[in-house]
């Protein structure tokens, strides 16, 4: 089960607390302080980990807690600082406090860390209040504790270009042409529940990341479906690839998709519309792709658009070189 949105509570280890004591040896009368510093409290940890594809492990626990600095000891000892807490999160994950709704980090790159909660720090020892005034001070302060706080994780795919398409339109046939990944693919609608992501590499070394998006349906920026839990794996790709039925299956109108599809984005974000896009046609293996491809051009002339059946294979290779030539980001 893909989970890509969770709430969970989180909390930094407390300062350990200092020391009262003092020194007791034969022969060496009025010692002196020697209480120690309580240890720091660990830290809350973000990583990025290119091994973790979804928040499905914080769903089955979503309390953590980062372990306590110990107490100090007499005899100038000083506690052990707490360890840290390291959570490992997907790239692409967003971080907001529940209750202000406000982003507080975001985990972009592999290997980013960050410290979202600090530990508490250790208290003093006695050993601190030792004066000219105060040759056997009786103070030690208590640990400080550990920032805590609930949060909502959201994740939100990082891809360069992302397969965006009505249901059955064969962005995931698609995808799994071009690529290793291997979305489910069958033939009926909303095949695919969650985003799946794959890499198109060519020989010179460069490289492009595609995310194939589940279908959307009318009305997707209002929440229709599952709506805003697939438009929100839209905001972070570079591009968009906008799969089309030109085959018209299910008495569909090709250009009516994906002006349809256009608003559904402006709806959504007017950002999202402003992003580069390229039309993907397929199914032209069926007969009435090749009118309704010339009624679609006629139609929507200011985007390239490119023919391909998933089916077949055709036009799969001359869509590769198109993207590494137009659509290549590294």
């Amino acid at each position: 089960m893909f989970v890509d949105e969770v709430e969970v509570f989180l909390k930094a280890g407390d300062g350990g607390n200092g020391c009262r004591s003092f020194r007791r040896e034969k022969f060496i009368p009025k010692g002196g302080p020697d209480g120690g510093d309580g240890g720091k409290g660990g830290d809350i940890i973000l990583e990025c980990s290119p091994h973790i594809n979804d928040l499905r492990d914080y769903r089955y626990k979503p309390h953590a807690r980062a372990e306590n600095g110990q107490p100090g000891r007499g005899s100038d000892c000083y506690g052990r600082h707490g360890a840290n807490y390291i959570l490992k999160m997907p790239p692409g994950t967003v971080v907001l406090n529940v209750y202000t709704q406000r982003i507080v980090t975001e985990v972009l790159s592999i290997g980013q860390r960050t410290v979202l909660l600090k530990g508490g720090k250790g208290g003093w020892g006695n050993i601190h209040f030792k004066s000219s005034t105060n040759r056997a001070p009786i103070q030690a302060t208590p640990g400080k504790p550990g920032e805590e706080g609930r949060f909502k994780l959201v994740l939100k795919t990082i891809a360069d270009l992302g397969l965006i398409g009505f249901p059955n339109a064969g962005k995931s046939s698609l995808i799994g042409q071009l690529t290793k990944a291997q979305p489910k693919v069958a033939s009926y609608p909303f095949t695919t529940l969650h985003p799946s992501v794959g890499v198109l590499t060519e020989e010179g070394g460069r490289h492009l990341c595609l995310a194939d998006i589940p279908g959307l349906i009318e009305g997707a920026s209002q929440g229709k479906g599952l709506g805003y839990r697939f438009l929100r794996h839209i905001e972070r790709c570079q591009g968009l690839l906008f799969i089309i039925d030109m085959a018209g299956v299910d008495a569909r109108k090709p250009w009516l998709d994906y002006k349809k599809l256009c608003q559904e984005l402006n709806n959504y974000g007017e950002h999202l519309v402003k992003k580069p896009r390229f039309v993907i046609a397929n199914k032209m293996d069926l007969p009435e792709a090749i009118e309704n491809l010339n009624v679609f051009r006629s139609k929507i002339q200011d985007i390239p658009v490119l023919p391909i059946s998933c089916y077949s294979g055709s036009g799969l290779k001359e869509l590769r070189t198109y993207l590494f030539t137009h659509a290549v980001l590294h």
